[in-house]
């Protein structure tokens, strides 16, 4: 199967790409995009608009797009990045009969064509080029997981789940199995590395899982990936959902997060006489992933919903600590080292926006670094097994237990903060404490069901 995306990276020409859209007979163009929020838009052009959208003149409301401008500052254009061209596979035969469709991720502009500092794509480049300054690049791998519920006979999604299959488990249990397979060559023909698919261990929940990228390009990834696993899922009737804790009493959908530090081409991360294999550039970045891990968790965990799957019994991390035995900390070093020596952090969530979150956890890391800051003792046992008097004695601090406390934690941190920049930094928090002063006032079926005959 020949890949239909050039390598991200490749430099490319609007008179080069012209040509490569009449010769694969591409009838629409989409110009894809992310709001703050870390929802996906997109404006589809046809052929009679290519050379308009590829320079960079094809224009939208940002007022009508969450947290992005006022009314009266409300013009924006959308600039593509050519290296991020890519044609999507054909998902149904009535798309076929329209005519092929291509993507480009662009960067929003100003009308005068500066870079908008609230474009989440430009917060997490900013910090990419911080890493660059300093000599490093950011490497990540991701594995976002999912769940594949069944829909009502009118389309509306339900909470019942696909089958009933648990971790690792085949066919016929694990009825998703088509559906994975599918999405992953759908994934291969548009260029991705995908490492392994899976179910994973809650019955109707999947992992996806990519090989380790720079980190701009995991973020674009992470976007369209989403985009397909759910327009997959549509075309077999089924609702792919990123919820991060959709059924009570089942483990909740993380994004695991493998990142590493390159220097001069080699990994520098790993140093074969530091401790635990760990060089001390390691060891700072993970002594500052663990100082902001609380202000992070607003962005990489930007739901209600995401503080009912941070919880302990169900493998997501709860307390502030890092291990190379054990999967209960909040970052792990997986056993291999050399090229492959990288830490895991394992609070993220699929929810969450690509882009601000790998921004934060580099800003974070950078931090450590520029502090010569020192991480805690690696912790080798079971921490949700640890009493509160052994996790004070280990310094272990314990995540935020909610939205609200999140947003908090991320208003006290400056490094954050500086990180996201005060346009996103303002109409981030402003949506998710709304987002919170909501969800405070609805009354749930919990409370009926336990309190009304009560009391």
């Amino acid at each position: 199967m020949t890949p239909q995306a050039a390598p991200q990276g490749e430099a490319l020409t609007p008179s080069a790409l012209l040509a490569r859209l009449e010769q694969e007979d591409v009838q629409f163009l989409r110009l894809q995009f992310t709001d703050i929020l870390g929802t996906t838009k997109n404006v589809e052009v046809p052929r009679s608009q290519f050379r308009k959208a590829l320079a960079g003149d094809v224009t939208f409301d940002g007022s009508a797009v969450e947290g992005f401008t006022r009314v009266e500052e409300s013009d924006m254009l959308l600039a593509p990045d050519l290296s991020t061209f890519l044609i999507y596979p054909q998902f149904s035969r009535e798309e076929g009969e329209r005519g092929r469709v291509a993507r480009l991720i662009c960067d929003v502009t100003l009308p005068d064509r500066t870079p908008f500092e609230g474009d989440p794509r430009q917060v997490l480049r900013r910090q990419v080029d911080r890493a660059r300054s300093m000599g490093f690049e950011m490497f990540v791998g991701t594995e976002p997981e999912f769940f594949l519920f069944e829909r009502t006979s009118d389309g509306r999604g339900t909470t019942v789940t696909h089958d009933k299959a648990g971790y690792f488990d085949l066919a016929p249990i694990d009825k998703g199995e088509r559906i994975r397979r599918e999405i992953v060559n759908k994934l291969l023909h548009m260029g991705f590395d995908i490492e392994a698919a899976h179910h994973e261990v809650a019955p109707g929940q999947h992992e996806i899982d990519f090989r380790y990228a720079p980190a701009l390009e995991t973020a674009d990834r992470i976007a369209t990936f989403k985009f397909v696993v759910k327009r997959v899922a549509l075309e077999y009737g089924l609702l792919a959902s990123f919820l991060p804790k959709p059924i009570a009493g089942v483990s909740g959908s993380g994004m695991h997060c493998h990142l590493s530090l390159s220097k001069d081409g080699q990994n520098a991360f790993a140093d074969p006489a530091g401790e635990h294999g760990l060089s001390r550039t390691a060891l700072q970045f993970i002594a500052g992933l663990l100082e902001h891990a609380g202000a992070m968790t607003a962005i990489t965990n930007p739901l209600v919903n995401s503080y009912k799957r941070l919880v302990p019994g169900f493998e997501a991390p709860v307390n502030v600590a890092w291990s190379t035995s054990n999967r209960s900390a909040l970052i792990r070093i997986p056993a291999k080292r050399g090229a492959s020596t990288r830490a895991e952090v394992r609070m993220p969530d699929p929810s969450c926006n690509p882009y601000l979150a790998l921004a934060v956890m580099l800003a974070a890391g950078l931090d450590g670094i520029e502090q010569g800051m020192e991480p805690p003792p690696a912790i080798q046992r079971n921490i949700f097994k640890m009493t509160v008097r052994e996790k004070r004695h280990h310094r272990v601090r314990e995540l935020p237990s909610d939205l609200r406390e999140a947003l908090e934690e991320l208003g006290k941190d400056d490094v954050v903060a500086d990180a996201l920049g005060d346009h996103v930094m303002t109409h981030f928090v402003a949506a998710k404490r709304s987002e919170w002063q909501e969800y405070s006032a609805t009354i749930h079926a919990w409370e009926l069901d336990r309190y009304l005959d009560l009391i």
